[in-house]
Order: structure tokens, then sequence, then C-alpha cells
């Protein structure tokens, strides 16, 4: 049987019932990341400080998990904002290059979990074996 490794969410903000990372074999399962800091303070209404605040929390959840950006194979961008996707795009190439880039689905969702949520973001990375 393969053992799940799971990667509990750091910080003080109390998230829902949800691990931030789950680990199986040579995958790591990353939960969708908002741009929320450590304490729980979100930048309402500005989608470049969501996007850097989601990405550091994105980078801490994979270094825990044995991973990096530069293993990531798959991603999910999750915006509530079709505005906002060029944007998107210009900070994604800086915070996930240089290319290769890891496969990507980007949507545009009518709402997340916390309407002061501008995105989430969500992926996998491959990690070494142990």
């Amino acid at each position: 049987m393969t053992t799940v490794q799971h990667i509990p969410s750091a910080g003080t903000f109390k998230t829902p019932p949800l691990s931030a990372a789950a680990r199986i074999g040579n995958l790591l399962f990353v939960s969708g990341t908002p741009g929320y800091y450590p304490d729980g303070r979100i930048d309402e209404g500005d989608f470049g400080a969501q996007f850097d605040q989601a990405v550091a929390a994105l980078r801490e959840v994979l270094v825990r998990g044995g991973a990096s950006m530069r293993s990531l194979v798959k991603v999910n961008m999750l915006l509530t904002r079709a505005e906002d996707v060029a944007e998107m795009n210009r900070r994604y190439a800086e915070a996930f290059g240089p290319a290769p880039y890891p496969a990507r689905t980007t949507c545009v969702v009518a709402a997340l979990p916390d309407p002061r949520m501008l995105l989430e973001i969500e992926c996998v990375a491959g990690v070494e074996a142990t």
C-alpha cells in the first residue's frame, strides 16, 4: 500500500479542513492557494498583490513537500475577473519561468469561497523518490 504524506497549512490563519498539499509516490498535489498572507489578511481588490502572495505561499508549500517551482507539472489558475488574464499571464511568466512552463489551465469562474479572493492557484509537482 502506498503511503500518503499530508502537508499541513502553515501560518496562524485558520484554513478550511484541508491539507496544503498531499504527496503520494513522486507526485505532490497542492490545494488551491489564494493570495492570503499567513495571518489571514488579503489585499482586497488588488489582483497583482494577491497573485504575488499566492505564489509566495505556493513556493513555501512546494518546498515543504520536497518540490519547487521548476518541478511543477500542471497548474490550474482560477480567476474571478476576465480582465485580469493579461496581468496574470505577465506575472505568471515571471513567477513560473523561464520556459519551459508547466502545463496550465486558466478558468474565469463566477466566484471563489471568499468574495475578496480574485484568484486561486492549484498545481501538481513531481518530487524525487525518497
